[in-house]
């Protein structure tokens, strides 16, 4: 029970990380609404080779494009390695990381996406996965080699993002590897757009970010690693940065 008598005994520090804690968790759980209820059929096709329109080929390719290049920022041989796939969403790049010979946890919050995943995993990858239906920053998870994170922060402020890459290198020894929205004015335009009209199915909406205030988020959380800007990719409707947390 709480002491009422004892207004005072929660330090600031201690309920910012409760204030930033309940950010990030209403964003995960409007996330996960939009991906089991809205989302999931879409992201299936988008995500196979099935024909979708011309915007959503863009949309395919710049991810293709980004997942090669996250996947080039770790060693071509990743056998011994433990990595995290945080937000793995159909299994694109679980599949990848598990050819290239890593022991990957594959974490989602939407369970049918986990589904699909498991369901287009090949037989001979199969003992190489663990799969996750819930929180990619769940301790419980365990200790990494490395962490890729693709699209799956991009609906964060900069402060969730700063929060979960502190939880995240206490128990990853190699690179965090992750994506965001870039602020670039296109962007912007779309965000603001978004903001003064919102959508009725209640989709998360992509929060645009610049390096240096992310960079100040993340060491303002404790972060000790160099957070870096990686590169950008421009595809049609997809814009997206790579970023990596790196000693």
């Amino acid at each position: 029970m709480m002491d009422r008598t004892a207004p005072h005994s929660t330090s600031l520090p201690d309920r910012a990380k409760r204030s930033d804690k309940k950010g990030y968790d209403q964003t995960r759980a409007r996330v996960e609404t939009y991906f089991d209820r809205t989302a999931t059929k879409t992201w299936e096709r988008l995500t196979s080779d099935a024909p979708v329109s011309r915007i959503r080929e863009t949309v395919r390719a710049g991810r293709d494009r980004m997942r090669d290049l996250m996947l080039s920022r770790l060693p071509d041989d990743l056998r011994g390695a433990r990595v995290l796939d945080a937000g793995c969403g159909p299994g694109m790049v679980t599949i990848e990381l598990a050819r290239q010979g890593a022991t990957v946890t594959a974490a989602d919050i939407s369970p049918q996406l986990i589904d699909i995943a498991q369901l287009r995993l090949p037989h001979d990858l199969q003992n190489q996965v663990t799969f996750h239906a819930g929180d990619m920053l769940d301790p419980k998870l365990g200790q990494f080699d490395a962490v890729i994170a693709m699209d799956s922060l991009i609906y964060y402020t900069a402060d969730d993002i700063g929060t979960s890459l502190a939880a995240l290198e206490k128990r990853v020894s190699g690179p965090i590897i992750f994506t965001v929205a870039p602020r670039t004015p296109a962007l912007m335009a779309m965000w603001y757009a978004g903001k003064a009209f919102p959508r009725s199915d209640r989709s998360p909406v992509m929060i645009p970010h610049a390096h240096p205030k992310l960079a100040r988020a993340a060491k303002a959380q404790g972060v000790r690693r160099m957070l870096r800007p990686v590169e950008r990719v421009t595809s049609g409707f997809y814009i997206s940065e790579a970023m990596e947390l790196r000693a």
